[in-house]
């Protein structure tokens, strides 16, 4: 009862809050006018009637559980919409010319750093020498930053943001937002900010503490900083009692860091994690911490660092656990790192009627699971690394005092990852009665039975688990199957409801062949076959009616059904495979999207009968098939073509005649490694071709100029080509051309600008791995290029960098040069 009122009561202040915002000058000045504007007015009209019923609710006591699951709820959409308001405020803020610098709007796209000023009596945010100054208002309350990275380089546009002392200045600011920003420190001064609310620090890789004085800012509610690398808390966070949401915790080794500041916040809410909690002496310091008052903490992390300290005092662990018990109300639950013997006795308490997945892992020294197969609601549990675990028994399902319900009435997927000691699970019949996934992996000295009937399941997945030799359970559900290194697994009954298979080795493949043989499956429409050496083929030489997907790998005796169409196939790939092919006859698969033909040691030839024509590829990859020897003569037909990729096929002259014509809509055309093609063929090239990409075909490198490829777009060239010394010549390259990419040319030792001068569109121009280049030849570099990349090019980066005067006035044009890594 006391604590539904107390709900209620904090509810119903909050909600006050919420109120106060909705009314606030710069709200209804960003609404007004606007279609949101009848929506906050409905939501003022709503919160009025929750704060009546919460009024009536705290007066009449309400002890209904009814009551209080709607109180719950409510909390959550409560806090939901005070999130949303944070949003909208921060929409306002930026309208009013009080920044949120993101999405690149607000400076040169060249930029990879920003340092923040204060100048005169104004802020300004400069960005490097190539962008802009925006001036800050004084009275600023919205400031955030994007992480914004360049797709090219993959630098980080914000990788080194500073913050200046005189950011406390900004005395009006209730919210600022850092993530994912590559700032290393932040000022003191912003401890001064006492109107801040909310600061947002997640995934600030770099960012290792937080000011000393945190505990300043008296009206934070919400600090995130998950994902960062901070080691520990400030001294006296347990001052910061307004804080409603702390999505990370890191316990310190001193008294004014440790946990016993957790009981300085009384009403947090949603995800929270405790890290380091090894740094916790005893059980009386956890119990301070508060966390069984905790109610509205719908998910609670606890993790130990994990280590190989042989002086552990496993009591202390177990009675520091023993003491985090969090509140029944808690709905998800993870413990990482714990290293006591045993779990406490508060994980086998059933009053966790909410709770809906439990995450169990490196609790290396716990023989036994906690008892979990009568809580209510649980539908997600993740076992891992519990390495002292050698078997899963009775205890795992329900107690002997408990009641008769069927264990784990909810769930619906387990996970048993990494476990190197199990060796039996012991099955209840009544159990998993509503389970729709299962996967086992890494469990290498399991050898029990499976649960031998899952009525629900869909998912079955079970990898590296050597030993098992149960019989496959009674799934008649099933849907999913993958087994892989897992070949004492029996099949026996075969669900015809299967729609995707996978195995791996050749018992399982084998046996998987003949139950497709037994059964035809008729549902069946993904199949992946892999490392099997015995003979083996489909039945009747077809295969399955329904299969849209093939893939199959290491079945170098598979012979691949080729006398008979297969309507329905859309993707087929080979890998290793069919040694009795010669010539490959595509057109036995009408309706083929995509086709994939790799490391097929025989394969000589495409087998294309007069005007056959692949209407539907989109994809065709062949490579490392060093007999290869021609595509079609008369050329190869697919006029929805779109990506063409051939590598490795020492002995092809020739790519497919007439692609102007017969490969109207490609668009991508990747050779790699097929040193006798010597020329693009005749009959024109593909209207829409946009990117090239060749790689160690010397030869075709140097005939691009031969052929008309105006409206390709992207050009990679890469190595060795040991002959090629000076590039581009003249009149090589296609004018068309906006980004080029140089990798790996070994001899290299020259850029000549003679060759890209005529590139009146070229943007980009990436060189990276030329260990020999270090000239640039000619005038200067194209004056339309904005984006230049030197990388691992280390004579030529020696003379970017103290700016050789033979070197920089034909570069120094470009707007944004990188060189190895740091924008000059």
């Amino acid at each position: 009862m006391a604590l539904a009122v107390v709900g209620g009561a904090l509810l119903s202040a909050f909600i006050d809050v919420l109120f106060d915002r909705l009314a606030s000058p710069e709200l209804v000045n960003f609404i007004r006018g606007k279609k949101p504007d009848k929506l906050l007015q409905k939501m003022k009209s709503q919160l009025l009637v929750v704060k009546v019923v919460l009024a009536d609710a705290e007066k009449k006591q309400i002890t209904n559980s009814n009551v209080k699951e709607w109180l719950d709820l409510l909390s959550d959409v409560v806090y939901q919409a005070d999130d949303l308001l944070d949003e909208v405020s921060t929409k306002a803020a930026t309208q009013k010319g009080e920044i949120a610098v993101e999405n690149n709007q607000q400076w040169n796209a060249q930029t990879t750093s920003l340092e923040a000023t204060f100048l005169g009596g104004d802020f300004y945010f400069r960005a490097d020498e190539h962008g802009k100054e925006t001036k800050i208002d004084r009275k600023t309350r919205h400031l955030s930053f994007t992480r914004l990275s360049d797709p090219v380089s993959d630098t980080e546009v914000l990788d080194r943001l500073v913050l200046p002392d005189s950011i406390g200045e900004l005395i009006h600011l209730r919210y600022l937002d850092l993530t994912s920003t590559g700032i290393e420190k932040l000022p003191e001064s912003l401890c001064n900010l006492y109107n801040l609310q909310t600061l947002r620090l997640s995934n600030c890789s770099r960012l290792t503490k937080l000011p000393s004085a945190m505990q300043n800012l008296v009206n934070l509610r919400h600090l995130e900083i998950f994902e960062s690398s901070i080691e520990e808390m400030p001294k006296g966070m347990g001052k910061l009692n307004q804080l409603q949401r702390l999505d990370l915790y890191i316990v310190g080794k001193h008294k004014e860091n440790s946990i016993k500041e957790l009981g300085g916040f009384p009403n947090l809410h949603g995800r929270f994690s405790i890290e380091k909690l090894e740094n916790v002496t005893n059980g009386e310091e956890a119990l301070e911490a508060g966390i069984l008052n905790k109610k509205y903490i719908s998910t609670l992390d606890l993790r130990w660092s994990l280590s190989n300290d042989s002086s552990i005092d496993f009591q202390i662990e177990l009675d520091v656990l023993g003491k985090l018990q969090p509140h029944p109300d808690l709905k998800s639950l993870r413990i990482k790192g714990y290293n006591g013997t045993r779990f406490p006795k508060w994980m086998d308490n059933f009053s966790y009627r909410y709770m809906k997945s439990l995450f169990l892992q490196n609790c290396n020294n716990c023989c036994m699971l906690p008892s979990l197969g009568q809580l209510p609601s649980l539908k997600h549990i993740l076992i891992s690394e519990m390495n002292s675990v050698k078997t899963i028994d009775a205890g795992f399902y329900k107690k002997e005092d408990c009641s008769s319900m069927a264990p784990f009435p909810s769930l619906e997927s387990l996970y048993i990852f990494n476990m190197p000691c199990w060796e039996m699970w012991s099955s209840d019949s009544k159990a998993f009665p509503v389970l729709e996934e299962l996967y086992i992996k890494n469990c290498p000295k399991l050898k029990g039975d499976l649960p031998n009937h899952l009525p629900t399941l869909q998912t079955l997945k079970i990898k590296s688990c050597q030993l098992l030799a149960s019989s496959f359970p009674r799934t008649p559900a099933l849907r999913t199957l993958r087994i892989c290194e897992s070949n004492k697994v029996r099949l026996h009954a075969f669900p015809q409801s299967v729609e995707s298979i996978k195995v791996i080795g050749s018992p399982m493949v084998e046996s998987m062949m003949e139950a497709i043989t037994e059964i035809q499956p008729t549902c069946l429409n993904d199949l992946s076959l892999n490392d099997c050496s015995s003979a083996i083929s489909f039945p009747g030489d077809r295969l399955p009616s329904s299969l849209k997907i093939l893939y199959i790998s290491g079945l170098n005796k598979l012979n691949l059904p080729v006398l008979h169409k297969h309507e329905l196939l859309e993707s087929l790939s080979i890998n290793n495979s069919c040694d009795s092919l010669t010539s490959f006859p595509p057109a036995i698969f009408p309706n083929l999207t995509g086709l994939k033909i790799q490391n097929c040691e025989n394969l000589e030839s495409l087998l294309v009968l007069g005007s056959e024509s692949m209407k539907s590829l989109n994809y065709f990859v062949i490579g490392d098939c060093p007999n290869f020897v021609s595509f079609p003569g008369e050329g190869f037909s697919a006029p929805n073509l779109t990506r063409l990729s051939v590598y490795a096929c020492a002995k092809l002259k020739s790519l497919p005649h007439q692609m102007g014509t017969l490969l109207p809509k490609m668009e991508y055309l990747g050779i790699s490694n097929c040193q006798q093609i010597e020329c693009f063929p005749g009959g024109g090239m593909p209207p829409n071709l946009t990117t090239v990409r060749i790689e160690n075909c010397e030869k075709l490198v140097m005939s691009l100029g031969g052929i008309s490829i105006d409206m390709v777009t992207s050009l990679d060239v890469y190595g060795p080509c040991d002959g090629i010394n000076a590039f581009p010549k003249e009149g090589l390259l296609p004018p068309s051309l906006t980004s080029l990419f140089l990798y790996d040319l070994s001899s290299l030792d020259t850029l000549l600008c003679k060759g890209l001068l005529h590139l009146t569109s070229l943007k980009t121009l990436v060189i990276r791995n030329c260990k020999k280049l270090e000239n640039i030849a000619g005038e200067r570099l194209p004056v339309s290029l904005v984006k230049l990349i030197i990388k691992d090019c280390p004579l030529l980066q020696k003379r970017c960098h103290v700016k050789d005067r033979q070197i920089w006035p034909k570069i120094c044009h470009v707007r944004g040069i990188e060189v190895d890594g740091r924008w000059i």
